[in-house]
């Protein structure tokens, strides 16, 4: 039986984050997937360094991979550095690998990393999302509900 995931990730220390993603993408779900780093990319996450705004995933050969994602060269690195924009390996289950598969071949969605980030033991996680790209009018529409949603909000305190 597997176990039960969190309804939120345990999110210690956030190394990288995509902020634009949740503007120009809708979320459709999110999954938490290991990453294949090398010594001197997870020092470098670890000092806080590293971008995923320009990066995507994309599934080949029954593997998810990270793509263009910029993590910097570790300043104490000397030879045994690694490639900043090299793809990475993403560690799933077979099953959301499959799922993540058949949504972006049939559906057309699009695999968008969220963040970057430790867990409570310390490993290096990526926060994956299955979205669909949102047009110039959805992005408009979702700011105006958003701050519908904020006045309704306010309202509601005001008048008690």
């Amino acid at each position: 039986m597997p176990r039960p995931k969190p309804a939120t990730f345990d999110k210690q220390k956030i190394a990288a984050e995509n902020r634009r993603a949740r503007y120009d993408y809708a979320i459709e779900d999110v999954y938490e997937a290991g990453i294949a780093l090398t010594g001197t990319e997870v020092k470098s996450l670890r000092f806080g360094e590293g971008s995923i705004a320009e990066s995507y995933a994309e599934v080949k050969d029954g593997e998810v991979w990270l793509v263009n994602a910029n993590i910097p060269e570790f300043s104490h690195g000397n030879r045994f550095n690694h490639e900043p924009k090299r793809p990475r390996k993403l560690l799933l289950h077979a099953s959301e690998v499959n799922k993540m598969f058949g949504a972006v071949m049939r559906q057309g969605m699009t695999l968008v990393p969220l963040s970057v980030y430790f867990n409570a033991r310390g490993r290096a996680k990526v926060e994956l999302a299955i979205a669909r790209g949102r047009k110039a009018h959805d992005k408009r529409e979702h700011e105006r509900e958003k701050d519908w949603k904020r006045e309704q909000g306010r309202l509601l305190r005001q008048h008690g």
